[in-house]
């Protein structure tokens, strides 16, 4: 099967919040006001669009023949990534090293503008949030102290044939997910099946979970058998040693990969809270690399041995934290709106087991083309954190609160609760990739036609102008120049002369340029150029003047 190159929607991306959400928001009455993020505007005039459209392209069709199913699509996401840019397997010319991906040209310029949108919202447009930038090296107490020495770890379980490790939830889930797809009279027996699962994880109840893999008789993918072994923990944290003088046998020289970047929040809370001036409730975000030992790494940059969190640690005054559960929990839902993304491709998804910290805790899901899965988790973590950092670091993490309590009396001497919000930075990315890749058909009764677009929201795109000379002569390049002179400070331009002009906007469809520029004769007469809207390829002219107006007013 050869999968096409080049997909979209217009840039009509605000989207209606669900009835359920605007009325829970509208009983939200948080301890104090936080900013809103706004909802965008349309990048582009309907009214424009409609004028300038092409009658022949008008109605587009979602091209789906090569689509059979969403495993296709999957795949199709993942070849696109590989061939224009966005993701490559690392190590490449050494074959690759499994579960571990480098991010190309414009790979790289989508997970920086993710980044960048993220921190803006978080601390650029709320005035109790800062952010830090911890080190990746901690002192290993700090993990005792967390609980990861510990409590860190996935049952995992391994059939003796094949010698395939399997963490115990993914071999259940994969099973569930084989029944489903065999129609509805299996469906119940699956979600049975996931149900019994959750509720022998929520008991650690492995000889439970044992008797689940073998009464269902579930299989093993490479050996087709099910002769298991017994179900065991497995730690996720990757350990070496620190120093000149390391060496397996010093206790004292080994240190941890973080798991998390939380804890380099945790124990820098009296250092920002006393040099910033920090009133409660206040919040710091960090954006930073975690290291997991994964038993099975898998789905693409879903999950990895090393990733990218960009995490929120909120601190309230303890009997508060119920209600800031609930506004983060639709705060950031919220946020993921605000990209254009339909409602309904998101859902929550509260915990049954909850981790070691947690008093509640829920997920984020967006429907992936490999089904709804984790992007973002919100945890209510209690006053766990601090309390055990205070325990085991024999300092005070106290906070004094001048506020009045409801006698008249300060609320004095203090361990903060904390909400957590927590998103996965590589999810995210194959989020915006999976919303974004469309394949439409373009045929008209004259000739087949097709391509694919990634319509990334403007502000996410990593060029945001195409700068295209028509011709190599006659003057057109070095008005192109200029203007790619005059835009290139305020936002990424991207320049071409080679092809076609037609091919050269296929090119830029597939990396998902928002907007594309043509210089052409009429230009050396009056000044103008022809500006075409990716989603709906509309074209019109404006004047050269007022490209970086119109580009910087939609990004």
């Amino acid at each position: 099967m050869k999968w096409l190159i080049f997909g979209c929607r217009d840039f009509e991306i605000s989207y209606p919040r669900p009835a359920s959400i605007t009325e829970s928001q509208n009983q939200q009455s948080p301890p104090a006001a936080i900013n809103k993020l706004p909802i965008p505007k349309s990048a582009i005039s309907p009214a424009t669009i409609a004028k300038s459209r092409n009658p022949k392209i008008s109605n587009l069709t979602i091209f789906a023949a090569t689509m059979a199913n969403d495993t296709n699509r999957f795949q199709a996401i993942i070849s696109h990534c590989k061939e224009y840019g966005f993701i490559f397997p690392s190590s490449e010319i050494y074959d690759g090293l499994n579960a571990v991906y480098d991010y190309g040209q414009y790979g790289s310029e989508l997970k920086k503008n993710i980044k960048d949108y993220w921190w803006k919202s978080m601390t650029q447009l709320q005035e109790n949030i800062v952010g830090i930038d911890a080190a990746i090296f901690m002192h290993p107490t700090t993990w005792k102290a967390s609980g990861h020495v510990d409590n860190f770890s996935d049952p995992m379980i391994d059939n003796k044939d094949s010698k395939k490790r399997y963490r115990v939830d993914h071999l259940i889930e994969g099973f569930a997910e084989e029944l489903r797809a065999k129609g509805e009279k299996e469906s119940s027996h699956a979600d049975a099946v996931l149900a019994e699962m959750d509720a022998l994880l929520a008991k650690d109840d492995f000889a439970g979970l044992k008797k689940l893999i073998e009464d269902n008789k579930m299989k093993c993918g490479v050996s087709g058998t099910a002769n298991w072994t017994e179900i065991r923990q497995f730690n996720l944290m990757f350990s070496t040693e620190f120093g000149a003088t390391a060496s397996s046998e010093d206790a004292d020289s080994k240190v941890y990969l973080r798991p998390e970047t939380a804890q380099g929040i945790f124990v820098n809370f009296l250092n920002v809270q006393k040099t910033g001036r920090m009133k409660i409730p206040f919040g710091i975000a960090q954006i930073g690399k975690a290291f997991r030992n994964e038993i099975v790494a898998r789905q693409f940059i879903f999950r990895m041995r090393e990733f990218e969190q960009m995490e929120m640690q909120f601190f309230v005054r303890p009997g508060t934290e119920g209600e800031w559960y609930k506004f983060w929990k639709e705060e950031r839902l919220k946020w993921h709106l605000s990209l254009g993304t339909a409602p309904e491709k998101y859902r929550y998804h509260d915990h049954i087991k909850l981790a070691h910290y947690a008093k509640e805790a829920c997920d984020i899901e967006y429907d992936f083309p490999i089904g709804f899965k984790e992007v973002e988790g919100i945890h209510s973590r209690s006053d766990f954190d601090l309390s055990q950092h205070q325990q085991y670091s024999r300092k005070k993490m106290q906070y004094f609160d001048n506020d009045l309590d409801s006698n008249g009396k300060p609320f004095g001497n203090y361990i903060p609760y904390v909400i957590e919000t927590s998103i996965g930075l590589d999810r995210m990315f194959l989020l915006v990739m999976s919303n974004a890749y469309t394949e439409e058909d373009l045929s008209t009764p004259e000739k087949p036609d097709s391509r694919v677009v990634l319509k990334f929201p403007p502000k996410l795109a990593p060029v945001k102008l195409a700068i295209l000379p028509l011709l190599k002569k006659d003057g057109l390049p070095e008005i192109a120049r200029s203007i790619m002179n005059e835009c290139k400070p305020s936002f990424r331009c991207f320049y071409e002369e080679k092809d076609a002009i037609g091919r050269r906007y296929r090119r830029m469809d597939a990396i998902g340029t928002p907007f594309c520029v043509t210089v052409d004769h009429q230009t050396k007469e009056d000044n103008t150029v022809t500006i075409r809207y990716r989603d709906s390829m509309a074209q019109e002219r404006v004047a050269i003047s007022s490209i970086r107006q119109l580009i910087e007013s939609c990004i």
